[in-house]
């Protein structure tokens, strides 16, 4: 071979490998590259908010529209599950989730967050769950027609890789609005730790073998209170104005309320806002504060280091609920400097502005028949009300102090607003909460004011 007739093997071998690096950048982009869209800048937003959490472009299936993904339920990862270092292997775990909007095809999200290794997920369902006059009958077994096998890439499998996520493709199901869904996946083989939510107040199962399939419940003869792997589930709706999400701490995720019953107070809010074109997503993780993260306890992160994960990756976010501080001040080490809190607050509301969202946010909710309450730890309380108060912290404020706390003793819940431990609130307390947000707050138009 002579040497141009070498060089000229050269270039045709380069220009094939730029084709191919062409090809593999547009296939990425055409997956889940961001472009110009809002959703494709909140998936970036994921992915700089917590770093090993963003969002795995794997069977994104995004529509022509990308903001008729809304979403209709979430859960805020928030630990590893205990007892299971590698996994549930070789069995199916089937999430009872419940809606909040409905639509006409949905997706959903898997998380490895937490894990040091591939999480392999063999095969994948969704269906509308078989439920009693209720609707909130938290039953195994699948509504008859409504099983559908979820793929990733058109694949049926996928592997998660360690600290990451994956969105499924696109699957045509009618997904009816305040229903529960059933979200099941198979794991073959060890996987590491189990990311998952702790506080579900919901029933979700497992079984022996791949079952993702089965329409009936009679395999899933284990059960447990948490969430498992499954961070959301979007759905396609063309007319929907977008979701509130709602970060939060154990207020939000609803300790205090009925079991089973659907009595959070964002889940109140969900069936004010119904018709309204609005999902409702709770990123609530109990004992979660603003400045300190709690991984190892089950408590999450930060919500500093969440917000991009948790809110800002959500599909079709429309604005932002901030209901977090109080941990901060009674969860040792205390927080007793009422700057810094504030501070971390504000640090949400640039992070949303950041992205066009509207922040909503919460006065700190009275503690006095609490153990932890202190004098001291009451006073910080109050001067970051203060502070939420005087409106240089959120764009509008919901004042739940004033709407919960008891007149005669103001550092303390109302008695029949208290689930019995001086801090969460109970059924009635919850109901309050969710009847005293003005819609007009989550709906209105007009720019962010700070």
């Amino acid at each position: 071979m002579n040497r141009q007739r070498g060089f000229v093997l050269l270039a045709g071998l380069m220009t094939v490998v730029a084709l191919v690096v062409a090809t593999i950048f547009a296939g990425v982009d055409a997956l889940g590259g961001s472009g110009g869209s809002d959703q494709g800048r909140r998936d970036q937003a994921a992915a700089s908010g917590s770093g090993a959490g963003a969002r795995t472009p794997v069977g994104s299936a995004a529509p022509a529209s990308a903001d008729a993904w809304i979403g209709t339920w979430a859960a805020a990862p928030a630990g590893i599950e205990p007892g299971v270092p590698h996994g549930h292997v070789g069995r199916s775990i089937r999430n009872v989730v419940h809606s909040s909007i409905g639509g006409t095809a949905a997706r959903i999200t898997l998380s490895n967050l937490f894990s040091r290794e591939a999480l392999l997920i063999g095969h994948a369902s969704i269906a509308v769950a078989d439920s009693d006059d209720s609707g909130r009958h938290e039953s195994p077994s699948a509504a008859p027609g409504t099983m559908r096998l979820i793929t990733f890439g058109k694949k049926t499998s996928v592997v998660i890789p360690p600290g990451g996520r994956v969105v499924s493709d696109l699957v045509r199901l009618r997904v009816p609005y305040d229903t529960d869904l059933l979200v099941t996946v198979h794991t073959p083989a060890p996987g590491g730790p189990v990311t998952y939510h702790p506080r579900a107040l919901r029933t979700s199962y497992t079984a022996v073998g791949d079952r993702t399939r089965d329409l009936g419940g009679a395999a899933y003869t284990e059960s447990a209170p948490v969430w498992r792997y499954l961070t959301a589930v979007d759905v396609l709706n063309r007319r929907a104005r977008g979701s509130v999400v709602v970060i939060g701490d154990s207020i939000t995720d609803g300790i205090g309320s009925s079991y089973g019953a659907g009595h959070r107070w964002t889940d109140v809010l969900a069936d004010r806002v119904r018709g309204s074109g609005l999902g409702v997503l709770n990123a609530g993780i109990s004992g979660n504060r603003v400045l300190r993260p709690s991984v190892a306890a089950g408590k999450g992160p930060s919500a500093l280091a969440r917000f991009g994960r948790d809110v800002l990756g959500q599909a079709g976010a429309e604005v932002v609920f901030v209901e977090l501080g109080i941990n901060d001040i009674i969860r040792r080490p205390n927080e007793t400097d009422p700057d810094r809190i504030t501070a971390g607050l504000k640090s949400l509301t640039r992070q949303a502005h950041a992205w066009g969202l509207r922040v909503v946010g919460s006065t700190l909710t009275p503690f006095g028949g609490n153990p932890r309450h202190t004098d001291r730890l009451e006073a910080v309380r109050d001067r970051v009300n203060d502070a939420i108060r005087s409106g240089g912290v959120f764009d509008r404020t919901v004042d739940f102090d004033r709407l919960l706390r008891d007149p005669y003793a103001p550092d303390r819940l109302r008695p029949d607003y208290d689930s019995g431990d001086g801090l969460h609130p109970s059924d009635n307390g919850y109901a309050a909460m969710g009847r005293f947000v003005d819609i007009e707050d989550l709906v209105g138009k007009e720019p962010a004011l700070l």
